[in-house]
């Protein structure tokens, strides 16, 4: 029977039979120590010891007792969560509700209203609900009432959202604490930050829509951080101090709810220091910690307090080298450092109270897995939780004796066990089948090259079509990211191979997939080597997996093109530019072409500032490439990129009319950063085609 080729419709995120392409899924959640899952038409409890599944409730059960409109009729149960052990209630969101529902009772014990909201935080402690509209932060109490807690909220003033465009591991803007009656949030003053125009142009005449974007260099928002009170119905600000040019982040509160904690940052962001305050008046208590870097220093994650020990706390630092944690009182005295080595703790998913215990994510396998692990705090011994291979992830149950355990392996789609932390074993609980059977799947490869500098290992993924003949020679298109806080190869299904490089196997092409210098969790060192020369490293590494291509013989090195996105838009066009006899053909979507234009907290902690870096910046900067661009050239944006705004593209492109050189541009109307929907097909047939036309 013959073997079925993929369309674009099948694997790209947007493609009309991509969900029945991607590996089956269980969506699941705890209930206390319950397993419970979630699915379109009902929950079920899962026995963990025999993963056998008892009804909770169907769809049915709940639409009868939201005594929701048509509008707002809940359409299905993935997103139900269950925050109160060993109590029959449910939270549930539909279209512009937020309830709490008694299943075994039968009652809708809370409802709040969710229009228009632009964020949202419900605290299960006090069942308060708060939200921002139309830019004023308010807070609806259990029974209803309304406080507003802003009024001149706007889009200078920003009130309960994420600031310092989402970096140092910020998400959100608000923040309640332990016992539900304090909220801390976020105030962004950016009304002295440079406007960048974009503009609507779906009206009936085009319209002008700002949106502010500090540039590298320039002038930056200023922030401080409110605790309301909903006892007292009043607000404070914590003494922080003059707020300019500072970033403050990771904001934790004290188990009894008395303490405010946050990370203080410089501008240089070399300064990094952790302040505790009172949350009944905002004074300043004292300084923790404090760690400085010649480089930098990226505080991305909160302290968390031992559940069993209010004095002590954990915190995650780089300072060795690789991120790890490190054990604290709460007077700020390091007690322990309690992982190390040369791997990186990638996350912590929560503690086993019962053995004393931290749940963490790791690569201490390998650099390109993700194992977890149990680490004892008395003794800092680390337990493997999982079978060893892959890439795991997972979530605790409330008192961390119980994990469920979702992971793929570069042959396993999507498996999942269930395991107690406390024994280290687990049972399967599901398996999905292949969703590729019958089709022509590609060869999926992994390997290893040594970076520029002789010694470090570098990563690599290749792809090769699936009626490979070593005796032929392929055109072969190189994908780059490239940047931090990313990387593209992993021990996932298909070493993390992404959808495109599938299609463009299948159209007769190798895909070559490098991890250089600059990626993430790799530690420090690795990271910062690109350091106020962002893709000059980067390039020495991508070079050395082209000469590693010029030595294979099925490899065509007069046929090389390169691929990719954002930052690896920038590292196409970088490619490009300062190797024009190496690559015949390049698509750089959504490029960086000049970090002057980039915004303020990547640019600066990466490059400095333009005025304290200027050599790097013109290294860097790519407008004096435009006239050494040789090959063919599509530059791909979204015309609407609040990100990689688009001056970055039209002062390129101005640059090679100047140059006489003559890439290609096409954009997105209406589009941010990254391709929406069905328009993700569109723009990768343009990119295929791109390669079709002119590589091969």
């Amino acid at each position: 029977m013959a073997q079925k080729e993929f369309t674009l419709e099948d694997l790209n995120y947007g493609g009309v039979n991509y969900y029945r392409m991607t590996p089956e899924n269980r969506y699941l959640t705890w209930w206390g120590d319950e397993l419970v899952r979630t699915d379109i038409g009902y929950c079920n409890i899962v026995n963990k010891k025999t993963g056998e599944e008892t009804l909770l409730f169907t769809l049915d059960d709940i639409a009868a007792l939201t005594q929701s409109d048509e509008h707002n009729r809940m359409r299905h149960l993935y997103n139900a969560t269950f925050p109160y052990p060993g109590q029959t209630i449910v939270q549930l969101i539909n279209g512009q509700e937020i309830m709490l529902v008694d299943w075994s009772k039968k009652q809708l014990l809370l409802k709040h209203n969710r229009d228009e909201v632009q964020a949202e935080d419900f605290c299960t402690k006090s069942k308060a609900f708060a939200y921002v509209k139309d830019n004023n932060l308010y807070v609806a109490d259990d029974n209803g009432k309304v406080a507003q807690l802003s009024t001149d909220g706007s889009r200078e003033i920003v009130y309960g959202q994420s600031v310092h465009r989402d970096e140092f591991g910020i998400e959100k803007g608000t923040f309640w604490s332990p016992d539900g009656n304090l909220l801390a949030f976020y105030r962004m003053d950016q009304s002295m930050v440079s406007d960048y125009p974009q503009v609507d142009i779906f009206s009936r005449s085009a319209e002008y829509q700002p949106d502010k974007y500090p540039m590298a260099g320039e002038t930056s928002h200023k922030v401080t951080v409110g605790i309301y009170n909903m006892l007292t119905g009043k607000t404070i600000y914590l003494q922080a101090g003059d707020p300019t040019d500072r970033y403050f982040t990771n904001i934790a509160w004290s188990p009894d709810s008395k303490t405010l904690y946050m990370f203080e940052l410089n501008r240089d962001q070399n300064d990094c220091r952790l302040v505790s305050y009172d949350a009944t008046n905002g004074q300043r208590i004292a300084e923790l910690y404090r760690e400085t870097h010649p480089k930098y220093v990226e505080p991305l994650h909160p302290i968390v307090f031992l559940p069993w020990d209010s004095s002590k706390f954990i915190m995650q630092s780089q300072k060795d080298g690789y991120n790890h944690l490190y054990l604290f009182n709460k007077e700020g005295k390091e007690l322990k450092q309690l992982t190390s080595g040369e791997f990186v703790v990638i996350d912590v998913l929560g503690f086993n109270q019962k053995d004393k215990s931290i749940v963490v994510v790791t690569n201490e396998k390998s650099p390109i897995q993700n194992n977890l692990y149990a680490v004892n705090v008395a003794t800092g011994k680390r337990k493997l939780l999982d079978n060893g291979r892959g890439r795991h992830y997972g979530e605790l149950s409330s008192t961390g004796e119980w994990l469920y355990d979702k992971y793929s392996e570069p042959d396993v789609p999507r498996n999942i066990n269930i395991t107690n932390t406390s024994k280290a074993k687990g049972r399967e609980y599901f398996s999905a089948k292949n969703p590729w059977e019958g089709y022509k799947v590609p060869e999926y490869s992994c390997g290893t090259i040594k970076a520029a500098d002789g010694v470090t290992d570098l990563y690599y993924r290749m792809v090769k079509p699936a009626d490979f003949d070593p005796a032929k020679k392929y055109p072969t298109v190189i994908y780059v990211y490239g940047g931090p806080h990313a990387h593209n190869v992993d021990a996932g299904w298909h070493y993390a191979s992404r959808s495109w490089e599938t299609y463009m196997a299948q159209k007769g092409y190798v895909l070559f997939i490098l991890d250089n210098r600059g990626s993430e969790n790799r530690g420090r060192e690795f990271e910062q080597a690109t350091f106020r020369q962002l893709g000059q490293i980067e390039m020495q590494d991508q070079m050395m997996g082209v000469e590693y291509l010029k030595t294979l013989p099925f490899v065509d090195a007069d046929r090389l093109g390169v691929h990719g996105w954002s930052f690896g838009g920038f590292m196409t066009i970088s490619l490009m530019t300062n190797y024009p006899d190496v690559f015949k053909v390049g698509v750089a979507g959504g490029p960086v072409i000049d970090w002057k234009w980039y915004e303020v907290m990547y640019g600066e902690r990466y490059m400095d500032t333009p005025q304290s870096n200027p050599e790097g910046y013109e290294k860097t900067s790519l407008i004096s490439k435009a006239a050494d661009l040789k090959g063919k050239l599509q530059i791909i944006s979204g015309y609407n990129d609040a990100t990689v705004v688009p001056q970055h593209c039209l002062s390129f492109i101005a640059a090679c009319i100047e140059a006489g050189t003559q890439p290609d541009f096409f954009v997105y109307p209406g589009e941010p950063h990254n391709m929406r929907g069905h328009q993700s097909v569109h723009l990768h047939e343009r990119i295929t085609q791109y390669f079709e036309d002119y590589l091969k």
